[in-house]
């Protein structure tokens, strides 16, 4: 009589994204994949937590922009929480705008929408293991910077803005008032006025209009 082979323990990963086909379409490459299984799909923060308390997954695929917030705050939260659950980010948003930010955050990894398949399983492989994934244009770049750090340098234009800055800035690029950006990122709309404000000194840029021109032109040269 043939022994059984013992049972396969799969890593169970929570997929929180706000485009509902990609989130389908990553929720079943994960599936293919040996040794791991999906415990949980979301759009938003809230229901991802409902889902880290009741699943315990062993790690968490997040994008940058989430339903009503950013993935960024629930990196910041799981780290508030003194939560070990390791965090990859995977995101269409700016490579080296944003990898660095949520490595900051929390985060274990940030991988491009636009990389393979293959690649995407790569990196998620590589948090499970406990290590930290960047593509070797990020590393470059962040070992670049740390080669230079005894050179005094000052920070230059986007680069200036908070998490939450970038958030609006960007919503502005894409047209949105104050009160439309509010309702999106769950704020009230005098906040969201004084994040402008925030960023028009940052920038130093003068006037309603330039700042809607600004932010629409660095959507337009990648920073989405």
């Amino acid at each position: 009589m043939m022994s059984q082979l013992p049972a396969i323990t799969k890593k169970k990963i929570l997929v929180v994204e706000d485009h509902p086909l990609f989130r389908a379409m990553l929720a079943q490459l994960i599936r293919q994949e040996l040794g791991m299984t999906v415990c949980g799909e979301t759009d938003n923060i809230r229901e991802a937590l409902q889902i880290i308390n009741q699943m315990h997954p062993d790690a968490v695929i997040v994008d940058v922009t989430l339903r009503g917030s950013s993935g960024l705050e629930l990196i910041k939260q799981l780290k508030v929480l003194d939560n070990k659950l390791p965090v990859l980010v995977l995101s269409m948003q700016a490579e080296q705008l944003y990898a660095e930010r949520v490595l900051r955050a929390g985060a274990k990894g940030f991988v491009s929408k636009e990389e393979s398949p293959a690649e995407v399983v790569k990196a998620i492989r590589r948090v499970l293991e406990g290590h930290i994934y960047v593509s070797e244009r990020v590393n470059e770049s962040i070992l670049g910077r740390l080669g230079q750090a005894h050179k005094a340098r000052q920070a230059s234009g986007v680069d200036l803005l908070s998490d939450r800055e970038i958030e609006v800035f960007q919503l502005l690029g894409r047209g949105l008032n104050s009160r439309e950006i509010a309702g999106q990122i769950n704020l009230a709309a005098t906040t969201v006025d004084s994040y402008r404000a925030r960023i028009k000194e940052k920038l130093g840029i003068k006037s309603a209009a330039e700042l809607y021109q600004r932010a629409a032109q660095w959507l337009a040269e990648g920073g989405v």
